[in-house]
């Protein structure tokens, strides 16, 4: 089957990435510079990819494409991993954003290690208050972003044609609310819509 196919597939990429990077976030003993402990603009997320093509499966069973970010003015896409801390405890802060946003801006988690894990990622997510969507696989656009990621977390930021805008957050920043906040709304003005404000959500 081609979605359990891509699927061990970004597995795999993941895997491997994380053995030779780690989970950032929180650096290593052995090299304290070697990976960001708070959010930073690495480089340019259109660097990374984009997302104007792909097939995704949610951890509900669905089916998550192109077609629903074109849906959204913005889609926040967060990626993580069930094998990194820095990601699960910043979770409940995506979740309260998530919830605090009006119709047109989305938030998507991506699990990195959730195919087959699929228990593990839903006892995250309830505990955590998430309610939005998860993908535990891809292919096309989503499997080469993933692939081209050094940590995890990282956040993009995409406009409704896929683009990714901005730049990439990876870590987690002190406040996470005003950070994707003000990344959302730079995302929008790009794109010559309103800003949003998320007490008028």
């Amino acid at each position: 089957m081609l979605v359990k196919k891509t699927a061990s597939l970004l597995l795999g990429v993941i895997l491997i990435l994380s053995l030779l990077s780690g989970c950032g976030g929180k650096p290593e003993p052995e090299t304290p510079d070697s990976q960001p402990d708070q959010a930073s603009p690495a480089e340019g997320a259109a660097a990374l990819g984009s997302l104007s093509s792909f097939t995704a499966g949610t951890l509900d069973g669905g089916t998550f494409t192109q077609d629903d970010v074109a849906a959204k003015d913005v889609t926040v896409f967060n990626f993580w991993a069930l094998t990194c801390p820095p990601c699960i405890a910043e979770m409940p802060d995506i979740a309260d954003f998530e919830k605090a946003l009006p119709d047109n801006v989305a938030v998507v988690t991506v699990c990195l290690d959730g195919y087959g894990s699929e228990d593990s990622v839903r006892e995250v997510l309830d505990n955590a208050g998430f309610e939005g969507v998860t993908l535990i696989s891809g292919e096309g656009d989503l499997l080469d972003l993933a692939g081209n990621l050094m940590y995890t977390p990282t956040t993009v930021f995409a406009d409704s044609h896929g683009a990714l805008v901005g730049e990439a957050m990876i870590g987690g920043p002190a406040d996470l609310s005003a950070a994707y906040l003000e990344a959302v709304n730079q995302t929008l003005a790009a794109g010559g819509k309103d800003e949003i404000s998320l007490e008028d959500a």
